[in-house]
């Protein structure tokens, strides 16, 4: 009965959070109020217990994080990154986008592709207005290279952080294993962007609107954008070096974030506006609801089940997971799904005999999350906010006019991701 009635709450939760009929941070609450009625939830086993309540360390490195994120926007690096790409670019249409590309591809890994497309997207839609040319081709591929330069370090994406925190991956193993895919997948991505936009590549925008654009009018502090630079190099050294300096990432990202605070000199107010206090609550109570089905049994029976399907085949496991994790994903927020799957994989991993980085399903299932978050217009948040941006200044883009163009990105770098899996892990193991 205990059993029926959590399935249904979780179930119910789910469902609202992927039709998106209520706030995502209302369902899941709302979830977590439903396993709490029915006795499965306490103060216990939320915040106390390993597997059944919140995971501390993903939630300090994302707060972490954003306080980092906070102090960096105020001296305008974002938006002269911008601007800076768009006068290199001389109006020339194709050219900018590529910019705008690697702008968000470089981005993305040190800060996540959400906050990545927070700081980018709305000076990219000024930029095309200022060279008039529509702003849909450029936003969109800002969302899909930003999830895809997202996948290849720990920080770089929501999925990373938590699959991380439960398999014991460093930052140096995402650079190790995801980032050599990610140049692959980018590359691949620039070269189909001039083939997925080609009509609107065709008309130069207006070059006199470049005339008086000037990329270092937009630092607004270059005292306080050395110091923090110096900050964001020591944390990313730090984030690298985590496993010989015994420091969790969560402890760097929170170190990183009182010293930027200390260098930058930032009034509370200022650094704190830009937490996403609505994301974190999110992510403890997407913990709370697995977590009880896991006190129930649904998780391990599941992962019992998976274990014993796949066997000694983990080139059958880690398929299943790449190209599952990338369709379910286009329909479910990767974020969720990779909560509610993190220990099911585990199971899967510990039947194996390999673990953390020496375990191809972990990375499979990596590229999975992540990849499948361009398939739609709600498969990832990096998409939600952009989309959102667009619309609230008057260029909306429609669910089908981001998925036409995400479902070919997301096919194509699957079977890549799918190719390079194969290779790596088992032709030339």
């Amino acid at each position: 009965m205990l059993t029926s009635a959590a399935l249904a709450v979780f179930i119910v939760a789910y469902a609202l959070i992927a039709t998106e009929r209520v706030h995502r941070v209302a369902a899941a609450l709302g979830g977590v109020a439903g396993m709490v009625v029915i006795g499965l939830v306490d103060a216990e086993t939320a915040f106390f217990e390993e597997h059944t309540g919140v995971d501390w360390n993903v939630i300090f490195l994302l707060f972490g994080m954003m306080i980092i994120v906070g102090v960096l926007k105020q001296t305008g690096l974002f938006e002269f990154l911008a601007l800076w790409a768009a006068k290199k670019s001389g109006g020339h249409p194709y050219k900018l986008l590529v910019l705008l590309v690697l702008v968000g591809a470089a981005v993305a890994p040190i800060l996540d592709n959400v906050t990545c497309v927070l700081l980018v997207a709305p000076v990219t839609l000024s930029v095309c207005r200022r060279l008039e040319l529509p702003s849909s081709p450029y936003l969109i591929s800002l969302i899909l290279a930003s999830n895809i330069g997202g996948m290849s370090t720990l920080i770089g994406d929501p999925p990373n952080i938590i699959i991380a925190s439960r398999a014991g991956l460093s930052f140096t193993d995402f650079l190790v294993h995801s980032l050599p895919l990610t140049i692959i997948l980018l590359v691949m991505f620039i070269v189909m962007a001039r083939w997925l936009f080609r009509k609107d590549m065709q008309v130069m925008g207006n070059v006199h609107g470049l005339d008086d654009l000037r990329p270092t009018d937009a630092i607004t502090n270059v005292r306080m954008l050395r110091r923090s630079l110096v900050v964001l190099v020591l944390v990313m050294v730090a984030f690298s070096l985590h496993s010989v300096m015994h420091l969790d990432p969560s402890v760097v990202a929170m170190m990183g974030a009182g010293a930027m605070v200390l260098v930058s000199r930032t009034e509370p107010e200022e650094f704190l506006e830009e937490v996403e206090w609505a994301t974190l609550a999110f992510f403890m109570a997407l913990f709370v609801l697995v977590g009880a089905l896991v006190q129930v049994g649904i998780i391990g029976a599941i992962s019992e089940w998976a274990a014993a399907t796949m066997g000694e085949r983990q080139l059958l496991g880690a398929t299943a997971l790449l190209f599952g994790s990338g369709v379910i994903g286009a329909f479910v927020d990767n974020i969720p799904y990779t909560t509610a799957t993190v220990p099911v994989v585990e199971e899967m991993v510990a039947g194996t005999g390999a673990s953390g980085a020496d375990s191809p399903l972990w990375w499979a299932f990596v590229f999975g999350a992540d990849l499948g978050g361009n398939a739609t217009a709600v498969a990832a948040g990096a998409n939600v906010v952009v989309l959102g941006i667009a619309a609230k200044a008057g260029e909306p883009i429609s669910f089908w006019g981001f998925t036409r163009y995400g479902v070919v990105v997301t096919v194509a770098t699957l079977l890549v991701a799918w190719v390079y899996v194969y290779l790596r892990y088992f032709a030339l193991a």
